[in-house]
């Protein structure tokens, strides 16, 4: 995706775009960048943005429409929104006809149109058939984020600002992994610290203050307990936690700090593993940038698990998530954390 933001700054703009995947604060982001390096103008980008929906347009009309010559200005900008959603109707014979328009107009695009097409997440075997399969030279994915800490520190960058690695810490165990979210946060964190910060630099106490962490009940302090194997403590923490951030939500946050907690701790007692340089052990454990910072930590706590232990952790980390999503029984949430904690320690 980087590539593609370079591409689009140097002004190199293709004539189309597919995007496919999840992270829709994505594709705007990328179609709003491609949209201002087109028109040097509000007013010529607002007569030549042409903005449709799947579900109202059927591939004929998507043609037609990129292949209508702008006003008053060299280029237009035709965004298909839902294309995964497209309208149907008609025969297959039409069917047929419309998709070889498509076909024709891909292999020579009108040199006055972008055509930017919009799709959520299509599994592979859609992907194969048409009208995708068609766009394959065209097509840039989105996938769901999976590390927040590497995308936090990337948009915080592109902004000028760098997470201080407890504070990139702190910023990933508590933010959804959600592009649209966690760039927002970034921009309240980076409005917040502004006049407080010369260097650009994002602290632990401007995430607690902005995001709104406690700095005495958090899940480092717990991760601390853990460590301990103190199931008063660690029960105690958590419970805080919940009733400062909601039952609920507070729980949900906890069991996927603790999931990604001993997974690591899992993967580090894998026999050999603990000989690999901190770089190495970073990268496979998932922890990226200044996450680095935190790998001896990790590898201290592997030796105060044992590998049953650390099973056994994982096992009640599912129940719980299992009793969260309502797939097994369970009391209210003080009575799942409370289990939840006596599977780990008890």
């Amino acid at each position: 995706m980087s590539d593609l933001k370079k591409q689009i700054a140097a002004g190199r703009i293709g004539p189309v775009y597919f995007f496919q995947g999840p992270e829709s604060w994505l594709k705007e982001e990328l179609t709003a960048k491609i949209r201002t390096a087109l028109f040097p103008s509000e007013n010529e980008a607002a007569l030549n943005t042409v903005v449709l929906y799947g579900p109202d347009v059927s591939i004929g009309e998507i043609v037609a429409a990129a292949s209508e010559y702008p006003m008053f200005t060299e280029k237009k900008l035709v965004v298909v929104r839902q294309f995964d959603k497209l309208k149907k109707g008609g025969t297959k014979d039409q069917a047929q006809l419309q998709e070889e328009s498509l076909a024709r107009y891909l292999a020579n695009p009108a040199s006055f149109a972008v055509l930017v097409l919009d799709a959520e997440e299509l599994d592979k075997k859609e992907l194969e058939k048409s009208p995708y399969k068609l766009l394959k030279p065209f097509r840039h994915d989105f996938p769901a984020i999976k590390h927040v800490d590497l995308f936090a520190t990337e948009q915080a960058k592109e902004s000028g600002w760098e997470f201080d690695p407890e504070a990139l810490k702190a910023f990933s165990a508590y933010i959804e992994p959600n592009s649209r979210l966690i760039s927002q946060e970034i921009e309240k964190l980076t409005l917040f610290a502004a006049d407080k910060r010369p260097d650009r630099r994002i602290t632990l106490d401007d995430v607690c203050e902005c995001v709104g962490i406690s700095k005495k009940y958090n899940v480092f302090e717990l991760e601390k307990a853990l460590a301990e194997k103190n199931l008063r403590l660690c029960s105690g923490i958590a419970l805080m936690i919940m009733e400062q951030e909601g039952q609920k939500e507070g729980l949900m946050n906890i069991v996927r700090y603790l999931t990604t907690f001993f997974l690591r701790i899992w993967k580090l007692q894998t026999p050999g593993l603990q000989q690999k340089s901190p770089q190495e052990t970073a990268a496979l454990l998932g922890m990226y940038g200044r996450q680095e910072y935190f790998v001896k930590n990790y590898t201290g706590y592997a030796r105060r698990f044992s590998p049953g232990e650390t099973e056994q952790a994982i096992l009640a980390l599912r129940d719980a998530d299992a009793a969260l999503k309502g797939i097994a029984p369970a009391g209210d949430e003080k009575f799942v954390l409370l289990r939840l904690m006596q599977g780990i320690l008890g």
